[in-house]
């Protein structure tokens, strides 16, 4: 099976449509306050409005609540819903509430984190192995931040999943190799700084992906 891409925290037409263009199957806009990827309801509609039907648009949220859902649902025209810190019930609810595929990241430092994934089995759709940021660090994701891969050896995965942290053009044609990963997301491995996407970043990371 071919190894598809998303490319997250988009807040631009240029690199949203950079990412179209270069064959992503999703991408990803965020809904976090504290991310300099945040996006509003208009910007969120804006951008997703863009976005092709063959194209899966993926709201990320940190532990959010019914409120910021529904805006998110209504701007963006939602396919998936990407939890992070979110309880295994809380997501098995928004998924029932809003028929919508949900995503539980998982964040993975050591092999026992990899426990967290069969938690969300019959609560969630997918898993998303993300890197573990510091206990301190504002941000649960989008950091740069790369989990050891060989902590996937032989781990029998409780539902499909995707792979994320640290990854950039540079590493991700080894890191499907090693992993077998399918899915593939990368947001900071395609910015020039901090919630600034770069396009031909993009295009590199998209054609590492297909190579």
């Amino acid at each position: 099976m071919p190894t598809t891409a998303k490319i997250c925290g988009l807040t631009t037409i240029e690199t949203l449509d950079a990412a179209i263009a270069g064959g992503a199957s999703h991408v990803g806009f965020v809904f976090f306050a504290p991310s300099p990827r945040n996006l509003d309801a208009d910007r969120a509609r804006g951008l997703t409005a863009r976005v092709p039907e063959q194209v899966r648009r993926v709201g990320v949220f940190v532990d959010p609540d019914d409120a910021l859902i529904e805006m998110a649902i209504a701007a963006g025209r939602l396919d998936a819903l990407q939890l992070h810190k979110t309880a295994p019930a809380r997501i098995a609810e928004l998924g029932r509430r809003t028929g919508l595929e949900t995503w539980a990241a998982v964040a993975i430092k050591t092999r026992a984190d990899l426990d967290h994934a069969r938690d969300h089995a019959g609560a969630a759709t997918a898993i998303l192995y993300d890197a573990k940021t510091p206990d301190n660090a504002a941000l649960p994701g989008g950091m740069g931040v790369r989990f050891d891969w060989s902590l996937l050896d032989g781990f029998r995965h409780p539902l499909p999943w995707a792979l994320s942290g640290g990854l950039d053009a540079d590493n991700v044609a080894e890191a499907i190799a090693r992993t077998g990963a399918t899915l593939v997301d990368v947001s900071s491995g395609v910015e020039t700084a901090p919630g600034v996407k770069d396009v031909d970043k993009i295009a590199a990371f998209l054609k590492a992906v297909r190579r």
